[in-house]
């Protein structure tokens, strides 16, 4: 039977809708009735909630949560009752298992099924249930396993509704709705797979300090409300929280009541530990950070903090870093180390009157502690190593497969925000969601799912990544590398509507993806190469997207605006000027060489444009009637060294009193040597062997996508040639002789341990080249090739070879080792043309 042209493309409609569909759960409320669908609200009636007194009081919290939901979608406000015997045709039973009577009532009547939950870690179900009670028809079940579980159900069902979980935060609107139908059966994300999952509030000022201390009198209980309810909505549940002056547990008694209240899983940075801020040492310690000198006033300290831990659920941070998050002394031993973590696990005994294993703890492997780890210290087996990553989202260390498994197992700790070398980066998002997808992915699949936590600076502009971050956690089986794109169109459409979704979820894509390429605070006039025309045409991109997203601005209707400035035009209004300001003053610096008549004109848009960082700045803080003022007081023009500046500064600019020639146009490179240059994704041929796949990563990297291998705990190919594992890249040279490759990576680092990530290179028949990643890279500030690759957000490796005759040639690129992620190939007969980016693609490949 002949496979008709219109069946093939309705298989690919299929096969494309179930791929975006699979990026998020399947949508279960519509306003629309379905056959055997409850009637959450229709005809401007609410179905009433009950719930009991016995569970957790988050829960009932949250209930009033959902309450106030149902209101802002049809504004009719159902009914909240606690206790009374629930009546009616249709009502809402909302419990814990084991904790709600109501709950545990239709378990015992055979009415709701407990499996799925029992057991289980922060699981619920939403469940249209017949006749569960006496005198009620039909109930709409939100069930949890757990305190959180019936949280996140409760939670789930606002989502459901159209209210964002950033309706606060970014003051997205919610769509209204006349009626709500929530369709039969049984509604459930399962399990995380990620046990802790959660975020850090560091390096807060001055935007959100500033924000905190004029709507709230500080980072407090009337702040830390709103970040609760926020990490709940997007299902997550940890915290550690802002550090920078501020000490949670001491600042405000009333904060770690309500975290335990709303169910948030408490804890302090990787340089804390035993729960007390390194503020509190400022406060209440006394003499040496120094375990050597001052033992016992450092386990009266750590005592205290465990002591103010209570009953509250908390992880504990131990082990012990310099004071102010620098390194230990140089005469810090293992030994030492380790007695140290000994006392704090007999302190954490003492105090609990438990065994130490039954309080979770972690021990942060951050910058040297890493290196105490690999000279052999260790760790009792319930405490969670928790592997970082060198704070520009590149893991440092995985666990290595087969290892036997540790009863705490192993976390994450990760950067959207850094303060250090080579440069601050706290200013606007530079993190791109196809590399956060990998590298997050690399630790799944190499077992680190314990806890999930990610430094997020100021918590806003981070809005798009956090919610990635989380959503990825819960199961990162729902979103691969090919789905990155449909999460986010499926993230705006939840921020604003279908109709915008595409673009809007582009123009996310792009503004990170142009400012990871590198970070805002690292630019300056020499970026990128005026010579070439590169300045232009990254300038260039950046007012095309500028463009795209004002077209946008003037369609959202007046309720959206708020948000879609905050989530979609600040960043790119902002970053589009910030490089035309960098641009221009290169410009400026060349005309006035030769004294160009351009000279002045451009110096003076140069302080136009650099005005105009100050207004966007100030139209920001304008918004929601100043709601947000201070959120962007991030100084990001006028870096120095690694350290921010006090305030932005001008760039330096030049004017002429009197021009010497004629305007000009920008110098032209000297002609280049002949090359070629493919991205690549775009090669010719795969070869699978083994068990091992090349998979496409889309929009990762500098330019357009890349590739890398799967699964990414394959064990290396340790002889490449023949069948083994390659990509082919044909390209045409009219010369012979020397050429070199020239292979952009992603800055992955060595995270399996070893000499360093391989992967080799041949032309056409001559034998596989081996190159390594990592030679002479230490992912360490003073490490020059790891502050470059950093910085650049690129690896550049070359190979050399040699043509045999000039025309058609075959490269091909060979797996060696797993997680070797490749950009960019180019390959030229002599020096290319200086540029950031690398030469643009050419012709036949």
């Amino acid at each position: 039977m002949p496979f008709h042209r219109s069946a093939l493309l309705s298989l690919l409609l299929l096969l494309l809708l179930t791929g975006s569909a699979a990026a998020q759960p399947a949508a279960y409320i519509s306003a629309k009735k379905s056959s055997g669908s409850f009637p959450l609200a229709v005809s401007g009636k609410a179905a009433p909630l009950y719930a009991s007194a016995q569970d957790w009081p988050g829960v009932l919290r949250a209930a009033r949560d959902l309450q106030a939901d149902i209101n802002r979608v049809t504004k009719t406000t159902p009914t909240f009752t606690i206790d009374n015997v629930p009546a009616g045709p249709e009502v809402v039973l909302i419990g814990t298992l084991g904790k709600s009577p109501l709950i545990d009532g239709l378990v015992q009547a055979g009415k709701l099924d407990a499996a799925g939950l029992a057991g289980k870690w922060e699981t619920f179900v939403v469940q249209v249930v017949e006749k569960p009670l006496p005198g009620v028809a039909r109930a709409l079940v939100i069930a949890g396993s757990d305190k959180r579980g019936t949280i996140y159900g409760i939670y789930d069902v606002s989502q459901q509704m159209g209210v964002s979980p950033w309706y606060w935060w970014a003051d997205v609107p919610t769509k209204p709705q006349k009626a709500l139908h929530v369709a039969a059966g049984r509604h459930s994300q399962g399990e995380p797979q990620v046990k802790y999952r959660g975020i850090f509030l560091n390096d807060e000022a001055p935007a959100l300090s500033g924000w905190a201390k004029e709507k709230f009198g500080g980072i407090n209980s009337k702040m830390y409300g709103h970040v609760f309810e926020l990490l709940l909505r997007l299902k997550g549940n940890y915290l550690w929280p802002a550090m920078w002056g501020n000490a949670f547990n001491d600042d405000d008694k009333q904060s770690p009541v309500l975290a335990d209240e709303y169910g948030i899983v408490m804890g302090t940075s990787h340089h804390e530990p035993m729960l007390r801020a390194q503020q509190e040492w400022k406060r209440f310690g006394k003499g040496s950070w120094n375990y050597q000198t001052n033992e016992k006033t450092l386990q009266d300290f750590w005592r205290q903090g465990i002591v103010n831990m209570g009953t509250h659920e908390s992880i504990v941070t131990v082990g012990m870093r310099g004071d102010g998050d620098e390194p230990m002394s140089e005469d810090s031993n293992i030994a030492l180390l380790e007695k140290i973590v000994a006392d704090q696990r007999r302190i954490i005994g003492d105090v609990t009157g438990k065994p130490a294993t039954q309080t979770p703890q972690l021990w942060a492997l951050y910058k040297e502690v890493q290196d105490y780890y690999d000279r052999g210290m260790r760790v009792p087996d319930d405490v969670t190593l928790l592997l970082c990553d060198d704070n520009w989202g590149n893991l440092r260390k995985l666990p290595k497969p087969g290892e036997k498994p540790r009863a705490g197992g192993y976390g994450i700790y990760y950067h959207f925000d850094y303060v250090g070398g080579p440069r601050n980066y706290k200013w606007v998002n530079t993190n791109p969601l196809p590399r956060i997808w990998e590298q997050m992915h690399l630790a799944h699949e190499y077992g680190a799912n314990q806890i999930w936590i990610v430094n997020v600076g100021d918590l806003k502009p981070m809005e798009l990544p956090i919610s990635f971050f989380l959503d990825y956690a819960w199961n990162p089986a729902r979103i691969s590398a090919d789905q990155v794109a449909a999460y986010t169109r499926q993230w705006a459409a939840r921020q604003f509507d279908d109709k915008h979704a595409e673009a809007i979820a582009d123009i996310l894509a792009k503004y990170a993806k142009y400012n990871a390429r590198r970070k805002p605070e690292l630019l300056d006039a020499n970026t990128y190469s005026l010579a070439t025309g590169e300045w232009a045409a990254v300038v260039a991109e950046y007012n095309a997207l500028r463009t795209r997203a004002e077209a946008i601005e003037k369609q959202l209707p007046a309720a959206s605006q708020d948000a879609y400035f905050q989530l979609v035009l600040h960043p790119v209004l902002a970053c589009a000027n910030l490089n035309e300001l960098y641009y221009t003053v290169a410009l400026n610096r060349e005309a006035a060489k030769t004294g160009q008549a351009t000279t002045n004109e451009l110096a003076a848009k140069a302080k136009l444009l650099y005005d105009q960082d100050a207004a966007l700045t100030r139209r920001y803080h304008a918004l929601a009637g100043g709601k947000w003022n201070h959120m962007m007081d991030q100084t990001h023009i006028g870096y120095t060294y690694w350290q921010q500046p006090e305030q932005n500064a001008m760039p330096a600019v030049q004017t002429l009193t009197q021009p010497i020639t004629p305007a000009a146009t920008p110098p032209t490179a000297p002609a280049p040597a002949a090359y070629v240059s493919v991205e690549a994704e775009n090669y010719s041929r795969a070869m699978n062997a083994g068990g091992i796949s090349w998979q496409r990563l889309p929009d990762l990297g500098r330019t357009a996508g890349a590739v890398t291998t799967f699964p990414v705990t394959a064990a290396a190919t340790e002889a490449p040639g023949g069948g083994s594992p390659h990509l082919e890249y044909r390209f045409t040279l009219a010369q012979a002789g020397p050429v070199t490759v020239h292979a952009y990576m992603a800055p992955t680092l060595n995270f399996p341990g070893g000499s360093g990530l391989r992967y080799a290179v041949s032309i056409d028949d001559e034998a596989p080249q081996l190159i390594n990643l990592h030679t002479g890279l230490v992912a360490d500030n003073g490490n020059r090739p790891w502050e470059k690759a950093v910085a650049d957000n690129i690896l550049l490796k070359t190979s050399a070879h040699t043509l045999a005759q000039p025309g058609e040639h075959v490269l091909r690129f060979w797996r060696v080792d797993p997680g070797v992620v490749l950009e960019k190939l180019v390959i030229s007969t002599g020096p290319l043309p200086a540029t950031y980016l690398g030469p643009p693609p050419t012709g036949k490949r």
